[in-house]
């Protein structure tokens, strides 16, 4: 079985840097991959991967070392059934408002007598080893999403659920859901109280937290105040912002 490196590090109180994989395209995951990220997001939500891709990606990104989870569009057992027959090693699930929608998204990634996921995987087995069935379960990363200000309300009862491993906030739909989208919400006082609450819970139930950012000096901002799973941007955003840079001092 290939370890989960990324849950080795957050049991063992370190932090871990992640990167979004946005951009649809298994090319972009092994050379993301092979840079010495601890784990990254095949986004099956809000991207053009399509189950082709994810599955390719995948199997780009489990050579290198780094984590390959998977983003599913829902918190939907079919869709993470879907996702981890890939082989991946973790699901981020997205708009989780209560414990018992955490509770269930992590019963659809486990196995009985934990869970209720299917036992049908072909791909797992022979891209981790025989001893999948038995030792998946065990490796497995269930993120779950906090990113609306009534999830926040209920933090403490998300944090607690029963086979949750990290608490993540979606900093852009919880702005949205504070009457915040479109603004540098990230100045505000208001949105960053929430992230504090959602930081706290997290500690109090004993789980690591993540959050996405836009810089490494934000990541390495929210890596002091605790966070453990910090994702810095994405593949769509290291290319734009490579080519803006190229443009501005050309045209300097």
């Amino acid at each position: 079985m290939i370890p989960n490196r990324a849950l080795l590090r957050m049991r063992k109180g370190e932090a871990t840097i992640g990167a979004w994989l946005g951009l649809g395209s298994p090319y972009a995951a092994a050379l993301m991959a092979r840079l010495g990220f601890d784990w990254l997001v095949v986004d099956v939500e809000h991207s053009p991967f399509g189950y082709d891709a994810m599955v390719q990606s995948v199997m780009a990104i489990l050579p290198t070392g780094t984590a390959p989870l998977v983003r599913v569009p829902w918190n939907d057992p079919a869709w993470i059934k879907r996702a981890l027959d890939t082989g991946a090693l973790g699901i981020v699930v997205p708009m989780v408002m209560n414990g018992e929608e955490a509770r269930r998204a992590a019963e659809a990634a486990r196995f009985p007598p934990h869970g209720i996921r299917s036992v049908g995987a072909w791909l797992g087995p022979r891209l981790h080893g025989e001893d999948y069935l038995q030792a998946i379960d065990a490796e497995i990363l269930v993120v779950v999403q906090i990113e609306h200000i009534q999830a926040v309300e209920r933090a403490e009862e998300i944090c607690t659920a029963e086979g949750v491993d990290v608490i993540f906030i979606g900093p852009n739909d919880l702005a949205s859901s504070m009457g915040l989208r479109g603004t540098d919400f990230r100045e505000n006082p208001d949105w960053e109280k929430a992230v504090q609450t959602v930081l706290r819970a997290a500690q109090w139930a004993g789980r690591p937290a993540g959050i996405m950012c836009m810089s490494v000096e934000e990541a390495l901002q929210r890596r002091a105040q605790g966070f453990q799973f910090l994702a810095v941007a994405s593949d769509v955003r290291y290319i734009e912002g490579m080519a803006q840079e190229v443009l501005r001092r050309w045209q300097a």
